[in-house]
């Protein structure tokens, strides 16, 4: 399948995201609101879970399924708020020992006036150093569209997994082509160039994990993915918390080098 069609298949409006799978894989999910700064951001629902038995802190992106809901969920794109709400929830996380699963699919973070003011990039550049650090697993999962450093704030992670029709770039084809040729018709083109597919990031050693979903339902790409998830857990879990850190420096060190 060509790239752009994997773009399309990510954006399809009834594809399950971040807040289906929550209520697929874990048991007993108690929902967090509020970064403790300015107010709640539904575009991200975080809190506590059970997986397998095992405490967890999940945290998704959600951009709703019936236009009410996408528009009080900002479509899918976070505001600042919603970072920090994350951050908090990861560092409590870490408090109390519990690993975090991040689940991503958003074209980007908001880029209105008002997270413009509110420090929409320190947020998301607060994430990226905090989560290099945090002393605890962190397993991330690409479920749709991850789009620029709006994704990559819950994407600084141990394992990062990723849907076969999922895409993971840093600009949509439609920004690429109308940056570089001046013509969003050429997103396509443009898609096929940023090497934004499951299959090119595995190559390039960017995530560690596709889960193919061919003609599979959702519950049977739920399931798996429940079972990587456990497998990731329970082997990131026996490392030491030295050997955690330096295995997720070390993996994000080699990315663009040659192999």
């Amino acid at each position: 399948m060509e790239a752009y069609s994997r773009v399309l298949n990510a954006r399809k409006s009834q594809r399950p995201m971040g807040g289906y799978f929550i209520n697929a894989i874990f048991d007993n999910f108690i929902e967090m609101h509020g970064d403790k700064r300015f107010g709640d951001d539904g575009a991200i629902v975080g809190g506590i879970a059970a997986l397998g038995g095992i405490p967890i802190t999940v945290i998704a992106m959600e951009r709703g399924q019936s236009i009410d809901e996408r528009m009080r969920r900002n479509f899918g794109c976070p505001s600042p708020e919603g970072y920090r709400k994350a951050l908090r929830l990861m560092k409590q996380a870490e408090k109390f020992h519990r690993p975090v699963i991040c689940f991503i699919g958003s074209s980007g973070a908001y880029c209105g006036i008002g997270a413009e003011e509110r420090g929409q990039g320190e947020a998301i550049a607060e994430n990226l150093m905090e989560m290099m650090t945090l002393k605890t697993p962190i397993v991330s999962v690409v479920v749709g569209e991850g789009g620029s450093g709006g994704a990559l704030a819950l994407g600084v992670a141990d394992t990062v997994i990723m849907l076969e029709n999922a895409v993971y770039s840093v600009i949509s084809p439609e920004g690429c082509a109308s940056i570089l040729w001046k013509d969003s018709s050429r997103a396509h083109e443009a898609a096929e160039v940023l090497k934004l597919t499951a299959e090119d990031l595995y190559k390039f050693g960017i995530i560690e994990k596709i889960i193919y979903e061919g003609e599979k339902s959702a519950e049977d790409i739920g399931l798996e993915l429940k079972t990587e998830l456990l497998n990731e857990i329970n082997n990131k879990s026996r490392f030491t918390i030295e050997n955690l850190l330096e295995h997720r420096y070390n993996r994000f060190r080699k990315i663009g080098a040659e192999q």
